[in-house]
């Protein structure tokens, strides 16, 4: 199963593709779609929307897994991830993709272990899991790594249990 791994952003959304080749993770692909800010949001939401699809085009995942999203303090930037989300989401469907969110506890706890651990222990253990000399840089891509390393597990771990009924 090759699976894309998507950190939402209105300027700067990770994406990361990966999946399992002889019982290992293999990284296919990962970088970031970058907006430019001065750019109103509507363009750079079909800038998203347009740039994931040529990504889905490429590189053929069959399942795309995006962090939830949450609200933080500031309602503005909820209200913007909220609509990069929704470019990604809208994406991601057209293309016929199985879409699954995950929250950032989820994604934290499928990775390391731990619910509440620091950004650079994910960063580490991304770099350990996919076996990559260095942690992936710039961080959205990390953490969309991240994203797909946890959809990966969950549905393996739910094809087990399924197997198992």
């Amino acid at each position: 199963m090759r699976v894309m791994g998507v950190d939402p952003g209105s300027l700067k959304s990770g994406y990361g593709i990966i999946e399992e080749q002889r019982g290992e993770l293999v990284v296919i692909a990962y970088g970031v779609i970058r907006t430019t800010p001065h750019v109103r949001l509507p363009q750079r939401l079909l800038e998203i929307g347009t740039r994931l699809q040529e990504l889905i085009e490429q590189y053929a995942p069959q399942e795309l897994a995006i962090e939830d999203v949450f609200v933080a303090k500031n309602a503005k930037s909820s209200l913007k991830l909220g609509q990069a989300s929704g470019a990604i989401l809208l994406a991601a469907a057209q293309s016929g993709l199985r879409i699954t969110e995950y929250t950032p506890l989820e994604v934290k706890q499928a990775v390391v272990g731990y619910g509440r651990a620091e950004k650079a222990q994910v960063q580490h253990m991304v770099s350990v899991l996919l076996r990559l000399q260095d942690i992936p840089k710039p961080d959205d891509a990390a953490d969309a790594l991240a994203i797909a390393i946890c959809h990966h597990h969950s549905a393996k771990m739910k094809q087990q249990i399924e197997n198992n009924l």
